[in-house]
C-alpha cells in the first residue's frame, strides 16, 4: 500500500490549518493511501486522531511521501528534514517578525528564526505548496525550484450544526452586531478595528457594539495593550469574547451584521469564506491574500482611514438592498470554491511527486540521531522524574 503521511507541529482545534490536515487525511485514505498525522502537540479533542512525531522515525521509508506543514521551525519538522522518505512541503506562510516586536519577543524571534529555517528546505522538496498563490510566490521569492499550489478549499461541516447560543445570547438585540472572528494578535491590527468602530459608533450608530471571537492566550501583552486602547478613548461595547466552540461561532456568525477585518498579513484568511458561508456581509482591508481569497466578493478598502472606514460600514448597514446584493456576490464566490477539485488537486500533486525524480537525500551532522536520541531521554526525564531533569547543569 502507499503511504503518505503528514507532519506537523501542532495540530488545533478549530482553526484553519487543523482542519486543511484532516481533510487531506480523508482524501488520502479514501484514495486508498496508509495515511498518519504525526504531530508535536495537538488539542486534548483531537490528540487520538494522531501519532507522536518521534514515531515517525520507525514508520519511516525512502519510497514514502511526507507531507509537511510549515509554520514555525519545531523539532517535528528537523527530525523529518533528516528522514530519507520524499517531502512536499505545505507552506501556510510566516507573518513577518516586526508585527510582534514589542508584544511578543519569542514569536518575534520565532518566527525571524522560522523564516530563515524554511530555506534550507528549498533543496530537500520534491515539490513545496502555497495553500494560496500569495503563498506560492513567497516561496518562489525565498528560492524554491519546484513550487504549486494546494489551494484552501474550507470545510464548512463545523459550522454546519446547531448554534449554541447561551454565549452569544447576551447580544442578540436589536443593536448593530460588528463582528471579527481570528487569533488576536498583532498582525489582525485589532488595533485599528477599534479605531473604526469608535468612529462608527460615535458619528452613525450608539446602538451598536464590536465583538472580537478568538483566543488571545499568549499574548497577554498586547490584550492589555487593546484593553488600553479601548479604555483611553473611551470606546464603549468591545467584547473581547475568546475561544469558542464551534457552537458558539456559529452562534456569532448568525447575530452578526457585519463582518469587519482589517489584517495586514494573511495567507490565506479562512474567517472571511466562513463569513461569506454564513451570509454576514464582509468589509476588509486589501492586503496580502486577502483581495484573492474574497475573489471579487465582499467589500475592499485601501485606506485605514477612520471615518473613510466608518463611512462604508455606515453605507453597507444602513442599505439593505446593497445588503443582499453583497451576500448574493459571496454566496457566488463560496460556490467558485467549492467548485475546486481539491481531492483531484490533491492526489494529482502526490502521483506528479511519486513518479518525478527525487530530490536529494538531505544533509545532516554525522551524530544527528544520537543527538535525537540524546533529546528524547532528556524530555523523558523532564516528564517523569523532574527533579533529576532540574538537578542538570545550566545549558552553555
Amino acid at each position: 500500500m502507499n503511504t503518505v503521511h503528514q507532519v506537523l507541529a501542532t495540530l488545533g482545534y478549530g482553526d484553519a490549518i487543523g482542519h486543511e490536515v484532516l481533510g487531506i487525511q480523508r482524501v488520502l485514505r479514501n484514495a486508498g493511501y496508509l495515511s498518519e498525522i504525526f504531530v508535536e502537540t495537538a488539542d486534548r479533542r483531537l490528540e487520538a486522531l494522531t501519532r507522536d512525531y518521534r514515531e515517525l522515525v520507525d514508520a519511516s521509508h525512502p519510497d514514502h511521501l511526507l507531507l509537511h506543514h510549515f509554520s514555525l521551525g519545531s523539532r517535528a519538522s528537523r527530525t523529518a528534514f533528516a528522514l530519507p522518505d520524499r517531502m512536499a512541503l505545505i507552506y501556510h506562510n510566516i507573518t513577518p517578525a516586526e508585527y510582534f516586536v514589542g508584544v511578543h519577543r519569542t514569536l518575534a524571534r520565532q518566527c525571524f528564526r522560522g523564516r530563515r529555517e524554511l530555506q534550507a528546505y528549498a533543496g530537500r522538496c520534491d515539490l513545496a505548496l502555497g495553500d494560496s498563490e500569495f503563498n506560492r510566490q513567497d516561496l518562489e521569492q525565498l528560492g524554491f525550484p519546484r513550487t504549486g499550489v494546494l489551494p484552501v478549499v474550507p470545510d464548512f461541516s463545523h459550522l454546519d450544526g446547531r448554534a449554541n447560543r447561551l454565549l452569544a445570547s447576551e447580544f442578540d438585540d436589536d443593536w448593530t452586531n460588528i463582528l471579527f472572528v481570528g487569533r488576536v494578535i498583532a498582525n489582525k491590527k485589532i488595533e485599528d478595528l477599534i479605531r473604526f468602530f469608535h468612529v462608527y459608533q460615535t458619528k452613525f450608530n450608539p446602538r451598536s457594539r464590536l465583538l472580537i471571537v478568538g483566543a488571545h492566550s499568549g499574548f497577554e501583552r498586547y490584550l492589555a495593550s487593546l484593553h488600553h486602547l479601548v479604555a483611553s478613548r473611551d470606546v464603549g461595547h468591545v467584547h473581547f469574547v475568546g475561544h469558542v466552540s464551534d457552537e458558539e461561532l456559529v452562534a456569532f456568525y448568525e447575530i452578526a451584521d457585519l463582518f469587519l477585518c482589517a489584517s495586514e498579513h494573511e495567507g490565506f484568511c479562512v474567517p472571511l469564506v466562513e463569513a461569506f458561508h454564513m451570509e454576514v456581509p464582509v468589509l476588509a482591508y486589501a492586503a496580502a491574500a486577502v483581495p484573492a481569497t474574497m475573489d471579487g466578493a465582499g467589500v475592499l478598502y485601501t485606506e485605514k482611514d477612520p471615518l473613510h472606514v466608518a463611512l462604508l460600514m455606515d453605507t453597507m448597514l444602513s442599505d439593505r438592498a446593497l445588503q443582499d446584493a453583497i451576500v448574493e456576490a459571496q454566496r457566488a464566490a463560496v460556490a467558485r470554491l467549492r467548485a475546486k477539485d481539491f481531492a483531484g488537486t490533491l492526489l494529482g500533486l502526490v502521483r506528479r511527486i511519486l513518479a518525478a525524480p527525487r530530490a536529494p537525500r538531505a544533509r545532516v551532522a554525522f551524530d544527528f540521531w544520537q543527538q535525537f536520541d540524546a533529546a528524547q531521554e532528556l524530555e523523558e526525564l523532564r516528564l517523569y522524574r523532574p527533579a533529576i531533569f532540574k538537578a542538570l547543569p545550566e545549558p552553555r
